[in-house]
Protein backbone atom coordinates (compact mmCIF):
# COMPACT_ATOMS: atom_id res chain seq x y z
CA UNK A 1 0.00 0.00 0.00
CA UNK A 2 2.54 2.38 0.85
CA UNK A 3 4.46 2.39 -2.28
CA UNK A 4 0.85 2.76 -4.06
CA UNK A 5 0.64 5.90 -2.35
CA UNK A 6 4.13 6.93 -3.33
CA UNK A 7 3.18 6.78 -7.12
CA UNK A 8 -0.27 8.73 -7.05
CA UNK A 9 1.54 11.38 -5.08
CA UNK A 10 4.22 11.21 -7.51
CA UNK A 11 1.76 11.62 -10.44
CA UNK A 12 -0.42 15.12 -9.19
CA UNK A 13 -0.19 18.17 -10.37
CA UNK A 14 1.58 21.40 -8.99
CA UNK A 15 -1.84 23.25 -6.91
CA UNK A 16 -2.55 26.60 -8.06
CA UNK A 17 0.42 28.35 -6.41
CA UNK A 18 2.54 25.86 -8.35
CA UNK A 19 3.97 23.99 -5.33
CA UNK A 20 4.58 20.26 -5.59
CA UNK A 21 4.45 19.32 -2.18
CA UNK A 22 6.39 21.44 -0.46
CA UNK A 23 8.44 22.37 -3.43
CA UNK A 24 8.20 24.81 -6.02
CA UNK A 25 6.14 28.29 -5.80
CA UNK A 26 6.52 31.46 -6.28
CA UNK A 27 9.61 33.32 -4.66
CA UNK A 28 9.97 36.80 -7.27
CA UNK A 29 9.56 40.16 -6.87
CA UNK A 30 6.57 41.99 -7.22
CA UNK A 31 6.72 43.26 -10.36
CA UNK A 32 7.05 39.76 -12.04
CA UNK A 33 3.77 38.55 -10.38
CA UNK A 34 1.32 40.00 -13.23
CA UNK A 35 3.33 38.50 -15.75
CA UNK A 36 3.49 34.94 -14.15
CA UNK A 37 -0.07 35.10 -13.73
CA UNK A 38 -0.72 36.42 -17.15
CA UNK A 39 1.43 33.44 -18.42
CA UNK A 40 -0.32 30.92 -16.00
CA UNK A 41 -3.40 32.32 -17.43
CA UNK A 42 -2.83 32.12 -21.14
CA UNK A 43 -1.00 28.56 -20.75
CA UNK A 44 -3.83 26.67 -18.57
CA UNK A 45 -6.23 27.89 -21.71
CA UNK A 46 -4.10 27.03 -24.40
CA UNK A 47 -3.65 23.55 -22.93
CA UNK A 48 -6.53 22.49 -24.32
CA UNK A 49 -7.48 24.82 -27.30
CA UNK A 50 -7.39 22.63 -30.16
CA UNK A 51 -6.08 25.16 -32.58
CA UNK A 52 -2.77 26.05 -30.51
CA UNK A 53 -2.17 22.16 -30.01
CA UNK A 54 -2.66 21.71 -33.49
CA UNK A 55 -0.54 24.37 -34.21
CA UNK A 56 2.27 23.04 -31.78
CA UNK A 57 1.56 19.70 -33.19
CA UNK A 58 2.54 20.60 -36.84
CA UNK A 59 5.75 22.36 -35.86
CA UNK A 60 6.63 19.03 -33.81
CA UNK A 61 6.04 17.14 -36.70
CA UNK A 62 6.89 18.96 -39.51
CA UNK A 63 9.86 21.64 -37.91
CA UNK A 64 11.48 20.07 -35.08
CA UNK A 65 11.19 16.31 -36.70
CA UNK A 66 8.86 14.69 -34.21
CA UNK A 67 8.58 11.32 -33.72
CA UNK A 68 12.41 10.52 -33.02
CA UNK A 69 13.27 6.99 -32.79
CA UNK A 70 13.60 4.66 -30.00
CA UNK A 71 17.01 2.81 -31.28
CA UNK A 72 17.90 -0.36 -30.15
CA UNK A 73 21.45 -0.79 -29.43
CA UNK A 74 22.24 -4.16 -29.34
CA UNK A 75 26.36 -3.74 -29.65
CA UNK A 76 26.30 -1.60 -26.96
CA UNK A 77 23.85 -4.02 -24.98
CA UNK A 78 25.90 -7.38 -25.90
CA UNK A 79 29.36 -5.43 -24.95
CA UNK A 80 27.03 -4.65 -21.26
CA UNK A 81 26.16 -8.34 -20.74
CA UNK A 82 23.31 -10.03 -18.62
CA UNK A 83 21.08 -10.10 -21.76
CA UNK A 84 20.48 -6.36 -21.26
CA UNK A 85 17.98 -4.33 -23.69
CA UNK A 86 18.69 -1.02 -24.37
CA UNK A 87 16.68 1.58 -26.44
CA UNK A 88 17.63 4.97 -27.03
CA UNK A 89 15.26 7.65 -27.37
CA UNK A 90 17.14 9.69 -30.08
CA UNK A 91 16.30 13.33 -28.81
CA UNK A 92 19.63 13.80 -30.65
CA UNK A 93 18.21 13.63 -33.93
CA UNK A 94 15.86 16.46 -33.26
CA UNK A 95 16.21 19.68 -35.24
CA UNK A 96 19.00 22.04 -33.08
CA UNK A 97 20.57 18.50 -32.34
CA UNK A 98 18.88 18.29 -28.27
CA UNK A 99 15.11 17.87 -26.89
CA UNK A 100 15.73 21.97 -26.23
CA UNK A 101 13.12 22.33 -29.34
CA UNK A 102 10.58 20.70 -27.96
CA UNK A 103 9.75 23.61 -25.25
CA UNK A 104 11.42 26.30 -27.32
CA UNK A 105 8.92 25.60 -30.06
CA UNK A 106 6.30 25.29 -27.58
CA UNK A 107 7.04 28.51 -25.48
CA UNK A 108 7.59 30.52 -28.79
CA UNK A 109 4.53 29.93 -30.29
CA UNK A 110 3.06 30.69 -26.57
CA UNK A 111 4.61 33.76 -26.66
CA UNK A 112 2.80 34.82 -29.81
CA UNK A 113 -0.62 34.02 -28.55
CA UNK A 114 0.85 36.18 -25.61
CA UNK A 115 1.33 39.22 -28.04
CA UNK A 116 5.16 39.44 -27.28
CA UNK A 117 7.67 40.75 -29.25
CA UNK A 118 10.90 40.02 -27.84
CA UNK A 119 12.25 36.66 -25.82
CA UNK A 120 15.02 36.11 -23.44
CA UNK A 121 16.78 32.73 -22.65
CA UNK A 122 19.21 31.43 -20.27
CA UNK A 123 21.68 28.85 -21.65
CA UNK A 124 24.71 26.42 -20.47
CA UNK A 125 25.67 23.90 -22.93
CA UNK A 126 24.53 26.38 -25.86
CA UNK A 127 21.25 24.06 -26.89
CA UNK A 128 18.50 25.68 -25.41
CA UNK A 129 20.65 29.16 -26.30
CA UNK A 130 20.21 27.52 -30.16
CA UNK A 131 16.70 26.34 -29.78
CA UNK A 132 15.60 29.72 -28.51
CA UNK A 133 16.91 31.67 -31.04
CA UNK A 134 15.65 29.31 -33.96
CA UNK A 135 12.08 29.64 -32.67
CA UNK A 136 12.85 33.23 -32.57
CA UNK A 137 12.99 33.05 -35.98
CA UNK A 138 10.42 31.11 -36.73
CA UNK A 139 8.24 33.02 -35.31
CA UNK A 140 9.82 36.38 -35.88
CA UNK A 141 10.60 37.41 -32.50
CA UNK A 142 13.66 39.29 -31.42
CA UNK A 143 15.40 37.38 -29.08
CA UNK A 144 18.61 37.97 -26.39
CA UNK A 145 20.47 34.91 -25.05
CA UNK A 146 22.44 35.07 -21.34
CA UNK A 147 25.30 32.99 -21.12
CA UNK A 148 27.97 33.10 -18.52
CA UNK A 149 31.62 33.49 -19.94
CA UNK A 150 33.11 30.40 -19.04
CA UNK A 151 30.25 28.55 -20.68
CA UNK A 152 30.74 30.77 -23.70
CA UNK A 153 34.70 30.02 -23.86
CA UNK A 154 33.44 26.02 -23.70
CA UNK A 155 30.36 26.17 -26.01
CA UNK A 156 32.00 28.39 -28.79
CA UNK A 157 30.14 26.55 -31.63
CA UNK A 158 27.11 27.17 -30.73
CA UNK A 159 27.30 30.65 -29.56
CA UNK A 160 28.31 31.38 -33.36
CA UNK A 161 25.31 29.48 -33.85
CA UNK A 162 23.33 31.52 -31.90
CA UNK A 163 24.94 34.81 -33.67
CA UNK A 164 24.13 33.30 -37.10
CA UNK A 165 20.33 33.24 -36.04
CA UNK A 166 20.42 36.44 -35.22
CA UNK A 167 20.29 36.36 -31.51
CA UNK A 168 22.56 38.45 -29.30
CA UNK A 169 25.05 36.51 -26.72
CA UNK A 170 25.18 38.50 -24.20
CA UNK A 171 28.42 37.37 -21.87
CA UNK A 172 27.43 37.24 -17.91
CA UNK A 173 30.64 37.70 -15.96
CA UNK A 174 29.94 37.57 -12.46
CA UNK A 175 30.20 34.69 -10.05
CA UNK A 176 31.40 31.15 -11.22
CA UNK A 177 30.15 32.88 -15.18
CA UNK A 178 28.03 29.37 -15.63
CA UNK A 179 24.28 28.55 -16.08
CA UNK A 180 23.26 29.97 -12.35
CA UNK A 181 24.52 33.83 -13.25
CA UNK A 182 23.21 33.37 -17.13
CA UNK A 183 19.78 32.82 -15.09
CA UNK A 184 20.40 35.59 -12.78
CA UNK A 185 21.09 37.82 -15.42
CA UNK A 186 17.98 36.71 -17.73
CA UNK A 187 15.51 37.24 -14.59
CA UNK A 188 17.17 41.29 -13.93
CA UNK A 189 16.17 41.68 -17.53
CA UNK A 190 12.38 40.11 -17.92
CA UNK A 191 12.00 42.78 -14.28
CA UNK A 192 12.45 45.37 -15.98
CA UNK A 193 10.85 44.79 -19.80
CA UNK A 194 8.05 42.72 -18.64
CA UNK A 195 5.52 43.93 -20.79
CA UNK A 196 6.95 43.65 -24.32
CA UNK A 197 9.52 40.32 -23.17
CA UNK A 198 8.64 36.59 -22.28
CA UNK A 199 10.88 34.95 -20.81
CA UNK A 200 11.74 31.46 -22.34
CA UNK A 201 12.97 29.34 -19.67
CA UNK A 202 15.13 26.01 -21.13
CA UNK A 203 14.19 23.82 -17.96
CA UNK A 204 11.76 22.53 -15.55
CA UNK A 205 12.89 25.57 -12.89
CA UNK A 206 12.21 28.44 -12.22
CA UNK A 207 8.51 29.93 -10.42
CA UNK A 208 5.28 28.78 -11.41
CA UNK A 209 4.10 27.93 -13.90
CA UNK A 210 7.68 27.64 -15.82
CA UNK A 211 8.22 23.65 -14.03
CA UNK A 212 4.83 22.56 -15.28
CA UNK A 213 4.31 23.95 -18.91
CA UNK A 214 8.70 23.41 -19.53
CA UNK A 215 7.50 19.56 -18.46
CA UNK A 216 4.21 19.49 -20.34
CA UNK A 217 5.77 20.60 -23.58
CA UNK A 218 8.83 17.52 -23.17
CA UNK A 219 5.94 15.33 -22.47
CA UNK A 220 6.28 14.22 -25.68
CA UNK A 221 9.52 12.23 -25.18
CA UNK A 222 7.97 10.00 -22.72
CA UNK A 223 4.77 9.96 -25.07
CA UNK A 224 6.33 8.50 -27.74
CA UNK A 225 8.65 6.04 -25.88
CA UNK A 226 5.70 4.38 -24.19
CA UNK A 227 4.10 3.79 -27.71
CA UNK A 228 7.39 2.81 -29.20
CA UNK A 229 8.50 0.90 -26.73
CA UNK A 230 5.33 -1.10 -26.09
CA UNK A 231 5.00 -1.93 -30.57
CA UNK A 232 9.27 -3.00 -30.36
CA UNK A 233 8.77 -5.40 -27.23
CA UNK A 234 5.12 -5.31 -27.10
CA UNK A 235 5.65 -4.10 -23.31
CA UNK A 236 6.92 -1.32 -20.93
CA UNK A 237 10.14 -1.06 -20.18
CA UNK A 238 12.21 -2.24 -16.59
CA UNK A 239 13.84 1.13 -16.27
CA UNK A 240 14.04 4.14 -17.38
CA UNK A 241 17.47 6.37 -17.62
CA UNK A 242 17.95 9.90 -17.73
CA UNK A 243 20.62 13.03 -16.70
CA UNK A 244 19.84 15.70 -14.75
CA UNK A 245 20.61 19.09 -14.48
CA UNK A 246 17.25 21.35 -14.10
CA UNK A 247 16.08 18.21 -15.13
CA UNK A 248 13.70 18.93 -18.60
CA UNK A 249 14.62 15.78 -20.87
CA UNK A 250 14.42 13.56 -17.12
CA UNK A 251 11.06 14.99 -16.35
CA UNK A 252 9.52 14.65 -20.20
CA UNK A 253 10.87 11.20 -20.35
CA UNK A 254 9.79 10.05 -16.91
CA UNK A 255 6.40 12.08 -16.52
CA UNK A 256 4.02 9.76 -19.01
CA UNK A 257 5.61 7.03 -16.84
CA UNK A 258 4.69 7.74 -13.09
CA UNK A 259 2.11 5.45 -12.96
CA UNK A 260 3.20 2.70 -14.45
CA UNK A 261 5.48 -0.10 -12.83
CA UNK A 262 8.50 1.13 -14.70
CA UNK A 263 11.54 2.29 -12.09
CA UNK A 264 13.10 5.72 -13.04
CA UNK A 265 16.63 6.81 -12.39
CA UNK A 266 18.28 10.32 -12.47
CA UNK A 267 21.99 10.56 -12.69
CA UNK A 268 23.05 14.40 -11.38
CA UNK A 269 26.89 15.31 -12.35
CA UNK A 270 29.15 13.67 -9.58
CA UNK A 271 32.16 16.13 -11.13
CA UNK A 272 35.25 15.48 -9.51
CA UNK A 273 33.93 12.87 -6.97
CA UNK A 274 30.48 13.58 -4.19
CA UNK A 275 33.02 13.62 -2.03
CA UNK A 276 35.58 16.54 -3.46
CA UNK A 277 33.12 19.61 -3.08
CA UNK A 278 33.52 20.01 -7.09
CA UNK A 279 30.37 18.55 -8.04
CA UNK A 280 26.68 19.29 -9.33
CA UNK A 281 24.71 16.89 -7.45
CA UNK A 282 21.82 18.78 -6.10
CA UNK A 283 19.56 15.65 -4.98
CA UNK A 284 22.05 13.74 -3.04
CA UNK A 285 24.00 16.65 -1.76
CA UNK A 286 21.85 20.00 -1.43
CA UNK A 287 19.77 21.16 1.36
CA UNK A 288 16.17 22.81 0.80
CA UNK A 289 16.73 26.41 -0.01
CA UNK A 290 15.45 28.82 -2.59
CA UNK A 291 17.04 29.67 -5.91
CA UNK A 292 15.89 31.66 -9.42
CA UNK A 293 12.20 31.63 -8.24
CA UNK A 294 11.34 28.51 -6.48
CA UNK A 295 12.10 26.36 -3.40
CA UNK A 296 14.23 22.93 -4.32
CA UNK A 297 17.38 21.22 -3.47
CA UNK A 298 20.15 23.28 -3.60
CA UNK A 299 23.68 23.42 -3.22
CA UNK A 300 24.68 26.16 -0.29
CA UNK A 301 26.47 26.54 2.41
CA UNK A 302 24.86 26.65 5.89
CA UNK A 303 24.30 30.72 5.53
CA UNK A 304 22.28 29.71 2.51
CA UNK A 305 25.31 31.15 -0.03
CA UNK A 306 25.14 29.10 -3.30
CA UNK A 307 28.10 27.28 -3.47
CA UNK A 308 29.99 26.72 -7.22
CA UNK A 309 28.44 23.69 -9.08
CA UNK A 310 31.05 21.52 -10.99
CA UNK A 311 30.33 19.59 -14.25
CA UNK A 312 32.94 18.12 -17.28
CA UNK A 313 29.01 19.46 -19.21
CA UNK A 314 28.36 23.15 -19.05
CA UNK A 315 24.66 21.68 -19.25
CA UNK A 316 24.52 19.86 -16.11
CA UNK A 317 26.39 22.25 -13.73
CA UNK A 318 23.29 24.18 -12.24
CA UNK A 319 23.21 24.33 -8.48
CA UNK A 320 19.68 23.13 -8.25
CA UNK A 321 16.72 21.06 -9.84
CA UNK A 322 13.70 21.41 -11.10
CA UNK A 323 10.94 21.30 -8.02
CA UNK A 324 8.90 17.89 -9.24
CA UNK A 325 12.30 16.07 -9.00
CA UNK A 326 12.66 17.26 -5.71
CA UNK A 327 8.96 16.16 -4.76
CA UNK A 328 9.71 12.90 -6.94
CA UNK A 329 12.80 12.46 -4.66
CA UNK A 330 10.65 12.63 -1.88
CA UNK A 331 7.99 10.17 -2.78
CA UNK A 332 10.71 7.89 -2.97
CA UNK A 333 9.34 7.19 -6.99
CA UNK A 334 12.08 7.98 -8.58
CA UNK A 335 16.13 7.31 -7.36
CA UNK A 336 18.78 9.52 -8.09
CA UNK A 337 22.17 8.87 -8.72
CA UNK A 338 25.23 10.27 -9.72
CA UNK A 339 28.00 10.23 -12.73
CA UNK A 340 31.82 11.70 -12.82
CA UNK A 341 33.41 13.84 -15.31
CA UNK A 342 35.22 10.19 -16.13
CA UNK A 343 32.12 8.16 -16.29
CA UNK A 344 30.63 10.39 -18.80
CA UNK A 345 33.71 9.95 -21.03
CA UNK A 346 33.62 6.65 -20.95
CA UNK A 347 29.79 6.60 -21.67
CA UNK A 348 30.60 9.27 -24.39
CA UNK A 349 33.31 6.77 -25.88
CA UNK A 350 31.66 3.75 -25.72
CA UNK A 351 28.55 4.40 -27.59
CA UNK A 352 31.06 6.47 -30.43
CA UNK A 353 33.05 2.93 -30.92
CA UNK A 354 30.65 0.40 -30.30
CA UNK A 355 27.28 1.87 -32.15
CA UNK A 356 28.42 5.25 -33.89
CA UNK A 357 26.37 7.92 -32.84
CA UNK A 358 28.33 10.97 -30.25
CA UNK A 359 26.14 11.84 -27.58
CA UNK A 360 26.61 15.25 -25.36
CA UNK A 361 28.06 15.16 -22.43
CA UNK A 362 24.77 15.62 -20.61
CA UNK A 363 23.41 12.31 -21.74
CA UNK A 364 27.48 10.85 -21.39
CA UNK A 365 26.43 10.82 -17.93
CA UNK A 366 23.42 8.07 -17.70
CA UNK A 367 25.59 5.86 -20.30
CA UNK A 368 28.59 5.75 -18.01
CA UNK A 369 26.23 4.97 -15.06
CA UNK A 370 24.72 2.51 -16.88
CA UNK A 371 28.62 0.84 -18.06
CA UNK A 372 29.98 0.88 -14.51
CA UNK A 373 26.48 -0.33 -13.03
CA UNK A 374 25.19 -2.98 -15.50
CA UNK A 375 25.98 -5.58 -13.37
CA UNK A 376 23.47 -4.51 -10.81
CA UNK A 377 20.58 -4.84 -13.46
CA UNK A 378 18.36 -7.73 -13.38
CA UNK A 379 19.02 -10.08 -16.33
CA UNK A 380 17.09 -9.06 -19.51
CA UNK A 381 16.11 -5.71 -18.56
CA UNK A 382 14.80 -3.46 -20.97
CA UNK A 383 16.36 -0.17 -20.66
CA UNK A 384 15.50 3.22 -22.01
CA UNK A 385 18.04 5.84 -21.92
CA UNK A 386 17.06 9.24 -23.21
CA UNK A 387 19.60 10.75 -25.57
CA UNK A 388 18.65 14.21 -24.52
CA UNK A 389 21.36 15.60 -27.75
CA UNK A 390 24.44 14.88 -29.52
CA UNK A 391 28.32 15.59 -28.93
CA UNK A 392 29.15 17.91 -32.02
CA UNK A 393 28.83 20.96 -29.02
CA UNK A 394 31.25 19.02 -26.61
CA UNK A 395 34.15 17.82 -29.23
CA UNK A 396 36.51 20.31 -27.90
CA UNK A 397 36.00 19.73 -24.94
CA UNK A 398 36.30 16.15 -25.38
CA UNK A 399 39.59 15.97 -27.63
CA UNK A 400 41.43 18.08 -24.52
CA UNK A 401 39.99 15.76 -21.35
CA UNK A 402 41.71 12.79 -20.74
CA UNK A 403 39.83 9.54 -19.95
CA UNK A 404 41.94 7.75 -17.24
Amino acid sequence: MRSERKTKQASAKPDQGGHFGIFGGRFVPETLMKALDELTRAYLSLKHNSKFQKELAYYLSNYAGRPTPLYEAQNLSRALGRDLRIFLKREDLCHTGAHKINNAVGQGLLARYLGKKRVIAETGAGQHGVAAATAARLFNLSCDVYMGAEDIRRQALNVYKMSLLGARVIPVDSGSKTLKDATNEAIRDWVTNVETTHYLLGSVVGPHPYPMLVRDFQAVIGRETKVQIKKLTRSLPDFLIACVGGGSNAIGLFYPFLNEKVKLIGIEAAGKGIQTGEHAASLRKGTIGVLHGMKSFVLQDKNGQIQLAHSISAGLDYPSVGPEHAFLKETGRVRYESATDQDALLGFHLLTLLEGIMPALEPAHALGYLAKRAKNFPRGSKIVICLSGRGDKDLDVIRSAKLK
